[in-house]
């Protein structure tokens, strides 16, 4: 690869610090070259730890810098539209934070103008790539349950401190996300049973506000069916006992079950046999997504999270919400 891609990034938050931004220093061809915060003393603190040469605390700044390349936005969901179009502008290869925009109808715009364009777009839907859930997708492929009839997921987990005392946090703020911490989490696992299981054609569900703790909602239930013929369900609630996480995969000659957020072994059963893996995740939890950004670059490999994928995994959401699209 003789051509080095300076990636520079909007909103380098705790999300960048660990789980995405050093693997856009990792990947051989990628080079971390810029950081932009509106508050350019974070901004400065975070390239000096991390040895970015370049801190900016204004976007267009860092879109339209000569030298970089592409650009991964990592602000919160409700601005990610609004700073991709810029980026499309700018003519530059983008990867969006999850869920790639507020609606579905967003993303469609987004979707649309970088196809338009024929510019690289990309989503951080990274559970996709991890070899965790490479391994179930192979399960399945190889009919080790026989044929999938079923999968249902169900995530709790208690309120917390920030929740139980109303401390503001855009990630329950209807205005931002308006299911929550549905938006946040549920997205991944139900982008993930779309990568498993194929695309969804209906989804329907309810979605309420039990606790009144915050604006968004914190209790749904939904039911989904895929192309395929697979019917799925799941129940979210963020104001339980105790968290919860755990997915099963029915199919007529056995079952797979694993969770989407935790490390505990995925478990395969049919009939007397019984299997259990561990496969850890890697120390920055985005790196195979971005090596798989750098391979599609290279025409080596086709990024299995794009603009259309992401699109797809709003739509299904925007409906289990009730959202009108």
């Amino acid at each position: 690869m003789d051509k080095i891609y300076k990636w520079g990034i909007i909103g380098c938050g705790n999300v960048t610090e660990l789980k995405s931004g050093p693997a856009y220093q990792k990947v051989e061809g990628f080079e971390l070259h810029a950081v932009m915060r509106r508050d350019i003393e974070k901004a400065k603190d975070y390239a000096l730890r991390h040895g970015v040469p370049k801190f900016y605390d204004d976007s267009d700044d860092l879109i339209n810098d000569p030298e970089i390349d592409a650009v991964y936005i990592a602000t919160p969901p409700d601005s990610h539209a609004h700073y991709a179009l810029k980026v499309a502008a700018a003519g530059k290869i983008c990867c969006i934070e999850k869920p790639m925009a507020v609606t579905y109808e967003e993303c469609l715009l987004v979707k649309n103008t970088f196809e338009e364009k024929n510019i690289p777009l990309f989503v951080a839907y990274y559970r996709r790539p991890l070899p965790r859930f490479e391994h179930i997708k192979s399960w399945i492929e190889q009919h080790k349950i026989g044929t999938v009839r079923h999968i249902n997921w169900h995530l709790s987990k208690p309120a917390n401190v920030m929740d139980s005392t109303k401390t503001y946090n855009w990630r329950t703020d209807v205005k931002i996300a308006y299911g929550g911490y549905f938006d946040d989490l549920a997205s991944h696992g139900l982008d993930l049973f779309i990568h498993l299981l194929g695309p969804v054609e209906i989804a329907n569900g309810i979605a309420v506000n039990q606790q009144g703790l915050y604006t968004s909602m914190d209790s749904i239930t939904g039911h989904w069916l895929h192309k395929s013929g697979v019917t799925g369900s799941g129940s979210w609630n963020f104001g339980s006992e105790k968290k919860e996480d755990k997915v099963q995969i029915y199919g007529d000659k056995g079952k797979i079950c694993f969770s989407v957020f935790g490390e505990d072994p995925i478990e395969l059963e049919n009939g007397s046999l019984k299997e259990s893996v561990i496969i850890d995740h890697p120390e920055n939890i985005q790196y195979f997504h971005v090596q798989n950004i750098k391979n599609q670059l290279l025409k080596k490999f086709e990024h299995p999270s794009t603009g259309t994928t992401a699109a797809h995994t709003s739509w299904v959401l925007d409906n289990i919400l009730g959202k009108k699209n």
